[in-house]
């Protein structure tokens, strides 16, 4: 065999790819970006043709086939090495104690590099499916794929032609028998009370997931929002940050990691340096995030889930959980897909609960990872620790609305079917956000639902949220109504903005004395930013603080019959005073009162989303190229 058959191969994938149209092309642009982003966009058709055809892109891609089309890769591969032999034997092996250079010469001969072209009928009978049937069937359809992907291309004789590195990448793995169909697993049949499963039992669990899934994340980017998580110098978050963002979000600290990890890949956080090290915050994209509708929310975090190179929950024994680091787990997006797609073959009320705890203990549904294994062959059991990556992976699922009761839910489905199919399952979950509350005499504000995002912020700036589920409630006191006077609203503008609020148009009496009385004793003493002073035109106040066993710890003294001077800084005064039950409010040097805001931060997004027309557009000018060559 020469080097000028492998050029040959090059040249018949060449001419294949000029016979699609635009919008062919762009289809598998778009199919292939990921591994082509990896090289330089090409100029030309035969540029495309090299990079497809590159051991890189090759090992990429063929991580994604199914058993059908990884069998008729294979078995053609092998048919072009055995022609390739016999056409043009290689050299004789070197005698033993050859010198390296004659054994590399060997070792790297052309023969190892098969590229001769091979009938469809010696696929079709290597593979036992010569004769018309489902095997015939699946193979042939399986073959019309690889030519769609750029895997194969057919010669002008009808002749297969493929990749010359893909021997090397295919021959340690043995992929068995040919099997047209995917194996079904296993009805479960364990002990227990079996619950009947119905598509309406099955949307509420998917609802309830993805319900508590949209809360935690907000929840978690809030905190992010409000101070930042600073990352260790090896890379990574520290145990201590994803405990304190845990009970933020009021998660696990698995799903703690797994969020981190989606916000990271769906743009709404980013990683910054700063003098004090490198810091995660939510990016510019997190305000347009948060005024989206709940089912626009979370369709690029599912998304990015499903292309994810981690199984982020899942920590091999040995290794500190952390998160927010770059993947290198290249077989995790199929492994999910493999998952998912098996999942999808388990019949309504077949599946097997998971267990409370992902672990290789507790494994998945009988027979679930042999299908799995027919959809994506290399990365399932292919891969080390494949049943605690599956088992991980499977609580994921779950935890993300994708699956329920051992079966696909509609959301899960959508998603198998690509991420541009999130929109409709999501809306039907999701339903739209509020914007009024019922505010109830016992000081309480109730939102039967998800809040708007004015709506939240307004109710959690001046009460506490008290409990959330499919119903949020709030409750007012003296301290969240004080927090909310120190943002620099006044009783009447705080009331005015409760009133609009209202599901009533009105408020409840007792809240309304509350705000009252609250804001008549707001502000009746004043903290000075002179590390710092303490005024009040009420003497018989002054006199009461100066003597205030609880603010002893401040040093005060009074410099007047209205002044009080304390040793500690304004903030630390002001929390003094506010523990002992008093409502001050801060006040500049100028003598202004200062609006207390609670901090935010953001960031900016390393990179632009990628143009959606992009492979089009690319796809045209390849194309334009080629005819005018």
């Amino acid at each position: 065999m020469t080097n000028l058959d492998a050029v040959e191969g090059l040249d018949t994938l060449t001419r294949s790819l000029a016979r699609r149209t635009p919008e062919q092309l762009a289809a598998l642009l778009t199919r292939h970006a990921e591994p082509l982003a990896r090289r330089p966009a090409p100029a030309q058709l035969r540029g495309l043709a090299s990079a497809l055809w590159s051991y890189e892109v090759l090992h990429q891609l063929v991580i994604h086939l199914d058993h059908p089309r990884l069998q008729v890769l294979a078995a053609t591969a092998q048919l072009s090495q055995e022609r390739a032999a016999h056409t043009a034997p290689g050299p004789v092996a070197p005698a033993p104690g050859a010198d390296y250079q004659s054994l590399m010469a060997h070792r790297l001969s052309f023969a190892h590099l098969a590229s001769e072209p091979v009938p469809p009928e010696e696929v079709y009978a290597r593979l036992g499916a010569a004769g018309p049937g489902p095997a015939r069937t699946a193979a042939e359809t399986a073959l019309q794929a690889l030519y769609d992907d750029g895997l194969a291309a057919p010669a002008k004789d009808g002749t297969i032609v493929v990749p010359p590195r893909t021997p090397q990448l295919l021959a340690a793995h043995d992929l068995g028998p040919f099997a047209a169909h995917a194996p079904q697993p296993a009805p479960h049949a364990g002990p227990g009370i079996t619950v009947r499963l119905t598509e309406a039992s099955l949307a509420d669990e998917s609802r309830a997931a993805v319900a508590t899934l949209a809360a935690t994340l907000e929840r978690l980017l809030a905190s992010l929002a409000t101070q930042p998580a600073a990352l260790r110098k090896s890379g990574g978050l520290t145990i201590r940050e994803i405990k304190r963002l845990a009970k933020a979000a009021g998660a696990t600290e698995p799903h703690t990691r797994l969020l981190l990890d989606l916000a990271l890949a769906a743009g709404l956080i980013a990683l910054t340096r700063t003098p004090a090290g490198i810091t995660a915050l939510p990016t510019g994209a997190y305000d347009d995030w948060l005024a989206g509708p709940p089912g626009e929310r979370l369709a690029p975090v599912l998304a990015a889930w499903s292309t994810l190179w981690a199984v982020p929950t899942h920590t091999p024994f040995g290794e500190t959980p952390t998160a927010l680091v770059r993947g290198h787990d290249r077989h995790a997006p199929a492994l999910r897909h493999a998952l998912l797609a098996a999942l999808a073959g388990v019949p309504l009320g077949a599946g097997a609960p998971l267990p409370p705890t992902a672990s290789a203990e507790h494994p998945p549904l009988p027979g679930l990872l042999a299908a799995a294994d027919w959809h994506r062959p290399l990365a399932v059991t292919a891969q080390p620790m494949a049943e605690d990556r599956a088992a991980h992976t499977l609580h994921e699922a779950t935890f993300l609305g994708l699956s329920a009761q051992g079966t696909l839910t509609p959301l899960g489905r959508a998603l198998l079917a690509g991420p541009h199919s999130l929109g409709e399952p999501l809306r039907d979950l999701l339903p739209p956000l509020l914007e009024r509350a019922h505010f109830q005499a016992d000081l309480t504000a109730v939102v039967t639902g998800r809040p708007a995002a004015a709506l939240d912020e307004l109710l959690a700036a001046a009460a506490d949220r008290e409990s959330e589920g499919h119903a949020v409630t709030w409750r007012f006191t003296p301290a969240s109504v004080r927090r909310a006077l120190d943002t620099g609203r006044d009783a009447e503008t705080l009331r005015a903005d409760l009133e609009a609020a209202s599901a009533t148009g009105g408020l409840p009496q007792p809240l309304g004395y509350l705000i009252q009385d609250t804001a008549r004793s707001h502000g009746r003493m004043r903290v000075l930013p002179a590390a710092c002073c303490i005024r009040s035109d009420d003497e018989s106040l002054v006199t009461e603080l100066a003597a205030h066993r609880g603010l002893r710890g401040l040093g005060l003294r009074a410099i007047a019959p209205t002044v009080l001077v304390s040793g500690r800084p304004p903030a630390a005064t002001l929390e003094a005073l506010r523990a002992a039950g008093y409502a001050p409010a801060l006040e500049s040097d100028t003598g202004a009162t200062t609006v207390e805001r609670p901090p935010t931060h953001r960031t900016t997004a390393p990179a632009p989303t990628r143009d959606p027309g992009a492979p089009l557009a690319l796809a045209r000018r390849l194309l334009a190229a080629a005819r005018g060559a």
